[in-house]
């Protein structure tokens, strides 16, 4: 029938509209109460920029057009994030520490998940020029307070960071094809590929990579991790971020330093926030100093961003539960 949608894309309807628009506009103040001036990046831009720093990760999930005025191949944005980075890096171009935030409309190829929309309303908040872990820290607080404006249920975190897995594959000199099978192996959880992939390195490499997936729980990993993992300083760094984290976390926290989601766009701390209601994660965040360098100008970077449905969902079905 000509009026059917695509699939895993839907019109909005008044009273969950009104609901997404009531707390679209809670956030946004909550943003600019703590220092964050919001930017609209547009819809679209050029391929080459709106990846730029990303590595593979978007490339699957934005849509494709070509621009009839030059010829050139345009995305639909898939992730507001990285156009921040831009107009940080190259309009702001500002000394020190910048916060921004944003809401708008975002374009996926294919659904997260099986319930999720193709066409999420993503809302997030970055901070620029702060490389310790303060910022992430602020952030991690800021997303909490952003979940409790919702009256989110049993609000928790799932933290990880990237820099453990790469700090094992570069000491043992591993080649790309091999890192990145066992990228694969790690996010499957998938133990005998990774014992197989794991067989020509040295001993203690190999143990450590082996042990990676069963280091996920509370803060007590973080000990087994301090104890077992090589004395890499890189993993020091990471651990002693990681330890600061979970002291100061305002909602329960678990520690997964097999999550490597983003891992060719982050670059330390990776999170991300479940809540009753909402069936995946309806926020996620992390560090991500390398894309500022991506475009020319280097700068650390950290940040989250909320799917604002999925949240303005889980909070009307509570509301419907009363």
């Amino acid at each position: 029938m000509r009026w059917l949608l695509p699939e895993y894309i839907e019109d909005i309807l008044p009273a969950e509209a009104a609901r997404i628009e009531r707390l679209r506009r809670a956030i946004l103040d909550l943003f600019a109460e703590s220092g964050y001036a919001l930017v609209m990046p547009p819809l679209l831009e050029y391929m080459d920029s709106l990846l730029t720093g990303t590595g593979h990760d978007l490339d699957v999930r934005t849509f494709k057009v070509v621009d009839q005025l030059s010829g050139r191949m345009m995305g639909v944005r898939a992730d507001i994030t990285p156009q921040v980075a831009r107009i940080d890096a190259h309009l702001l171009n500002r000394k020190g520490v910048t916060r921004l935030c944003y809401c708008g409309s975002v374009l996926h190829t294919r659904p997260a998940g099986p319930a999720a929309t193709r066409e999420p309303i993503q809302i997030g908040a970055e901070v620029f020029g702060h490389a310790g872990v303060e910022s992430d820290l602020e952030v991690q607080r800021l997303l909490c307070r952003a979940l409790g404006l919702a009256r989110a249920k049993k609000p928790r975190m799932d933290i990880g960071h990237v820099a453990v897995f790469r700090a094992l594959v570069r000491s043992a000199k591993v080649a790309a094809g091999p890192e990145a099978e066992l990228f694969e192996a790690l996010q499957k959880k998938d133990l005998p590929a990774l014992k197989g992939l794991t067989r020509s390195l040295d001993a203690k490499t190999r143990a450590a990579l082996l042990l990676l997936p069963e280091l996920y729980g509370g803060a007590e990993v973080l000990d087994l991790a301090q104890r077992k993992l090589p004395k890499l300083p890189e993993i020091t760094r990471a651990l002693a971020t990681l330890r600061a984290l979970a002291k100061a976390c305002p909602v329960p926290a678990s520690f997964d330093l097999a999550e490597l989601r983003g891992y060719h766009y982050h670059s330390g701390v990776v999170f991300d926030a479940y809540c009753e209601g909402v069936a995946g994660a309806v926020g996620r965040g992390g560090r991500y100093d390398e894309v500022g360098k991506a475009f020319g100008r280097a700068r650390p970077a950290t940040g989250f961003s909320i799917d604002l449905r999925s949240l303005a969902s889980a909070a009307g079905a509570k509301g419907k539960r009363k």
